[in-house]
């Protein structure tokens, strides 16, 4: 039987991030993918026009009914939108601990969109403490989570320890942002480790939504913390360099 893997994200309708993507690159991994839905969207290529939250009873029933008949092997958590939500979201992930989980705190849009209200992001490290296998923030939700500074290398290690001592969760915080050529940097509670690449020159939407996606798929295939971490780096890469234009926005993952 094909193993499953979970999203419980927002929709994005023009498929560059959120549950549609997820969805792609379990797909990609050979996984079947389901999805529990925490916002729709009104986007397109450029920008977030509108986010419409739905019920954190809703986001937990759709993740019960799942769970009722599907055997998961992972989830996959993105935009909760609310702090209800993101609660709800802790629930299920300590009610699934026997399978790995990772969680991108997707606090904002590239084009200014706010997609967590602010009384979530001060709540979030408690709210998950100690329930998932990984934390994904960008340099600028790793300054939010921490009120740091991150804006090289040293940066993120102080972050990344502080992190996992507040929410006790290993942390990879993603350096696509950072001066000269990106890097992401893991810590596990014990042990730092760097993943360097190329600077592609492309600024394609929805590398954090595929990153952390293709992070789940090495954990769920049994691949360590590092490993899965490397190799999804290496992922991201070749994605990058196949992604598309399809509107008048930022490139999109084919």
């Amino acid at each position: 039987m094909k193993k499953t893997l979970l999203t419980i994200a927002g929709f994005d309708p023009s498929a560059g991030a959120g549950v549609l993507l997820d969805l792609k690159v379990f797909a990609a991994f050979g996984f079947h993918g389901t999805a529990a839905l925490t916002a729709v969207t009104v986007q397109d290529t450029a920008r977030v026009r509108r986010v419409v939250p739905l019920p954190s009873r809703l986001v937990r029933d759709q993740v019960s009914a799942l769970r009722s008949d599907i055997e998961l092997a992972g989830i996959k958590v993105g935009m909760a939108g609310t702090r209800e939500n993101l609660a709800a979201v802790a629930r299920i992930l300590g009610a699934a601990r026997g399978i790995p989980s990772v969680v991108d705190p997707v606090f904002r849009a590239t084009s200014g969109a706010w997609l967590l209200e602010g009384r979530a992001i001060s709540d979030f490290l408690a709210l998950l403490r100690g329930k998932a296998s990984l934390l994904t923030p960008n340099l600028d939700e790793a300054r939010r989570l921490t009120g740091r500074r991150v804006a090289d290398l040293a940066g993120m290690k102080l972050a990344a320890g502080e992190i996992f001592e507040r929410g006790r969760v290993p942390c990879l915080i993603k350096g696509g942002h950072l001066k000269g050529n990106p890097l992401d940097l893991l810590y596990d509670g014990k042990t730092f480790a760097v993943f360097g690449r190329p600077r592609m020159g492309k600024d394609v939407h929805g590398t954090g939504c595929l990153l952390s996606a293709a992070i789940l798929a090495g954990l769920a295939r049994g691949l360590s913390l590092q490993e899965a971490c490397r190799r999804a780096s290496a992922f991201v890469q070749r994605a990058i360099r196949g992604s598309v234009r399809i509107g008048g926005g930022r490139p999109l993952f084919a």
